[in-house]
């Protein structure tokens, strides 16, 4: 599975990728569209949503279930990627540049982990 190392990763199997300009872009890990299966249904919130760190802030379906999607951060949803609507496949295809959304004003985050600690931590999971 694909990690990158600039990325941060929750245990409920999110990235968070900062983009330098005070937001961060969050996405679904490799591990998590794997364990899911064939995507088929984002729902996102619409941009200035509130999202609290450790909270839902939307759902992904798939051919096996439903599963919510928890924010790592709390903030402002800035945008939503659009794109996921209609072709949530997009997550499976590569789920670390399938953003589903970018949050601004973050003043709380949940602990996140590297690269190497995620990984280990899916490791456990096995």
């Amino acid at each position: 599975m694909n990690y990158p190392e600039n990325y941060k990763y929750s245990k409920s199997h999110e990235w968070v990728l900062p983009d330098g300009e005070g937001t961060v872009r969050i996405g679904l890990t490799d591990y998590a569209q794997k364990a899911l299966g064939d995507l088929v249904f984002v729902n996102l919130p619409e941009p200035e949503d509130r999202v609290s760190a450790g909270e839902p802030f939307g759902d992904v379906e798939s051919v096996k279930a439903v599963s919510d999607v928890y924010s790592p951060v709390t903030g402002i949803v800035e945008a939503v990627n659009e794109e996921l609507l209609d072709s949530p496949e997009l997550i499976n295809s590569d789920a670390n540049e399938a953003w589903l959304i970018k949050v601004k004003d973050i003043t709380d985050q949940e602990e996140l982990m590297d690269a190497a600690a995620y990984e280990a931590f899916v490791e456990g999971l096995e």
